[in-house]
């Protein structure tokens, strides 16, 4: 058996990552939308420099037939099925799309998974699948680990300012914020799908102090945690992030830097640093292995 493992660029996942470990990825959309912007699609510098002259940005998933290509190219190279997982359906309907593509070509083989999560979380989780499926595991088993990994991943992250998910419908509980946000960096995770407020405080430098603080506890004492730290627009800060939680966590297995992609950076606006904590890292255990089945 061969299952070809497919998400989205919301997981942030660096290039050379997904192509090292096949993994294939469907482009989301962030777009200006004023004329000058000509509803051209942004890379991550362009989304920056939109939102900080104010200019209106909009976002759309992955379209049916941008899945249809996919799946499609998936099973002709020789895969026998294809797990598709993507970032939580209480934030896009990217889950949607991949589900009617799926229908549409081959509703039997083709598994899409909702993963609840967002960024690395749903980054470590296409890793971890991507990693069965070379043992030789059906799409079950594949689905199997992508969704238990994306399940004990905790997304963390802070923003500069609410205003960019209040503008997007995607504020959930942390609206309890918005009163206060010019004046706090709000803490934020995603929990169940949905982004919810975890506390307030008020400096930028002690915001990073909680992310690291949080992400420190997260992984405990569990061996070999992965970790990821992602941002928009602050790649010092995200550096020094992950080179202190390196050094506080001696048993990390995997530490990935990497910019948000330009659909989820429009929703949290320049400045925002994340930090994805996957305790015990995304390496699937022997225990889950078939019998003679190796790394390769």
């Amino acid at each position: 058996m061969t299952t070809a493992v497919v998400t989205d660029s919301a997981a942030g996942l660096p290039p050379e990552r997904a192509e090292s470990h096949g993994v294939r990825v469907v482009p989301l959309h962030a777009r200006v939308d004023d004329p000058a912007g000509g509803g051209r699609i942004l890379a991550t510098d362009e989304l920056t420099a939109a939102l900080e002259q104010g200019r209106r940005v909009s976002t759309a998933g992955a379209t049916v037939p941008e899945f249809t290509r996919v799946y499609r190219e998936a099973l002709g190279s020789g895969a026998d099925s294809v797990l598709s997982v993507h970032l939580s359906g209480r934030l896009s309907g990217t889950c949607d799309a991949a589900r009617v593509a799926a229908r549409e070509v081959d509703p039997v083989r083709i598994h899409v998974l909702d993963s609840r999560s967002v960024a690395m979380g749903l980054g470590f989780a296409a890793l971890a699948a991507a990693e069965r499926a070379r043992s030789g595991a059906t799409v079950s088993e594949v689905s199997g680990v992508a969704e238990r990994a994306a399940s004990r991943a905790a997304v963390l992250f802070s923003v500069r300012t609410l205003e960019y998910l209040r503008r997007g419908g995607r504020i959930g509980s942390a609206a309890a914020l918005v009163g206060t946000a010019l004046s706090v960096r709000p803490l934020l995770r995603v929990r169940d799908g949905a982004i919810e407020a975890v506390e307030k405080v008020r400096t930028t430098n002690r915001a990073l102090s909680r992310l690291r603080e949080l992400a420190v506890a997260t992984a405990g004492a569990q061996p070999g945690v992965a970790v990821a730290v992602q941002h928009l627009a602050a790649p010092r800060r995200a550096n020094e992030l992950a080179s202190s939680l390196v050094r506080r966590l001696p048993s990390c297995s995997d530490c990935v830097v990497s910019e948000i992609d330009p659909t989820v950076g429009a929703h949290i606006g320049p400045g925002a640093l994340g930090v994805v904590v996957l305790p015990g890292g995304w390496h699937v255990p022997d225990t889950e292995r078939p019998p003679g089945a190796g790394n390769r």
